[in-house]
């Protein structure tokens, strides 16, 4: 664990200890210092903030931090995580210099609604593995940012076309280790590509491969080919 992200954890410990000290400040100010019902015994009892409703707990952490707090937040009660797991559609790695990999694989299982993710990188850090923990559990996805992957390899794209049907917008662009034949896989399977971002993949933007995109995502709205210097007019 890097020291950014023990400090981030300190920090929810700190944030977890503040909402229990005043959730019982508000109780004892309410009347309700035993966490009991003040009218009449129709309200559902509250013995602490981690019985607040997912929707008030979603709020606490959208207004506590950026998405490394949500992401620390998750591991600090089954409360918050289930919050975020349920609830939670959008999310960034982008702020990660290093060990996104690992994260990736550990907290792909908790975002299980995620629709929109961004893996873009600074230096090469993701793999196969990660992409795949990201196709076997967050089914919902719709758009999704690969950029500058450098490492990753046909494996991811086969991946996503059997976790992530429901693609509308990705960006690969500097991923050159893809082939087209994978691309070509891919887009058979993710027909709702809106927006698709291929630049610098020389081997996988191939005459063929825009041929197969032409045929199987009508929708299509954008495509980015730069630096793809071997399409030609048959593409």
């Amino acid at each position: 664990m890097n020291a950014g992200f023990a400090v981030k954890m300190v920090n929810a410990q700190m944030l977890s200890g503040y909402l229990d000290n005043s959730f019982n400040a508000l109780m004892v100010s309410g009347g309700g210092e035993s966490g009991q019902p003040q009218n009449g015994g129709t309200d559902t009892t509250l013995s602490g903030w981690k019985d607040l409703p997912m929707e008030l707990l979603l709020r606490i952490i959208s207004v506590a931090g950026d998405d490394r707090m949500a992401i620390v937040a998750s591991g600090v009660c089954t409360g918050w995580r289930d919050a975020l797991g349920w609830g939670a559609t959008s999310l960034s790695f982008s702020w990660c210099q290093d060990h996104m990999n690992e994260l990736v694989i550990s907290l792909a299982h908790k975002f299980t609604k995620l629709q929109v993710l961004s893996l873009r990188q600074i230096k090469p850090q993701l793999e196969d593995t990660a992409v795949e923990a990201v196709a076997n559990s967050c089914h919902d996805l719709r758009e999704l940012d690969l950029s500058r992957s450098f490492r990753l390899s046909d494996r991811s794209l086969y991946a996503l076309a059997h976790g992530c049907p429901h693609l509308t917008r990705l960006n690969i662009s500097g991923c050159s280790n893809f082939s087209d034949a994978a691309l070509i896989y891919l887009t058979s399977q993710c027909k709702n590509l809106k927006c698709l971002n291929l630049c610098g993949c020389v081997r996988a933007a191939s005459d063929r491969a825009l041929q197969a995109i032409a045929c199987n995502c009508s929708q299509l709205q954008s495509l980015n080919l730069g630096w793809c210097d071997t399409v030609t007019d048959g593409g």
